[in-house]
């Protein structure tokens, strides 16, 4: 009984550390689209890694999209103060481009 009351608890102390693990790799980088522009202009992240853009212009609105082969994704309209998420859950190369404002982008590169 005991033997087995270890080996449960270290099992589940194993798939707990392993989920520790796979959460902290997943990380969020912040962007800012400010005086129509992205800042940063590229970003180097991994697959599952999370873009946070805001839109931190007072009285602008963007749209931030992706449109590819292997991934899209469209924020639609973004007042000011609006946040949105973009997971890239493929590797590759990538541009977040602002439908509002052709000339913004930021190449994003997914590892």
């Amino acid at each position: 009984m005991r033997t087995t009351v270890l080996c449960l608890l270290t099992l589940l102390m194993v798939s707990i550390g392993f989920a520790l693990e796979v959460h902290a790799a997943l990380a969020v980088h912040k962007v800012s689209q400010r005086h129509r522009a992205f800042d940063p202009l590229t970003l180097e992240i991994n697959k599952g890694d999370t873009v946070e853009v805001v839109n931190d212009d007072g009285e602008l609105q963007h749209h931030a999209y992706v449109k590819s082969p292997s991934f899209s994704f469209d924020s639609g309209e973004q007042d000011p103060g609006a946040k949105v998420d973009i997971v890239f859950p493929v590797a590759g190369s990538f541009t977040i481009l602002c439908g509002t404002h052709p000339r913004m982008h930021l190449e994003v590169t997914v590892h």
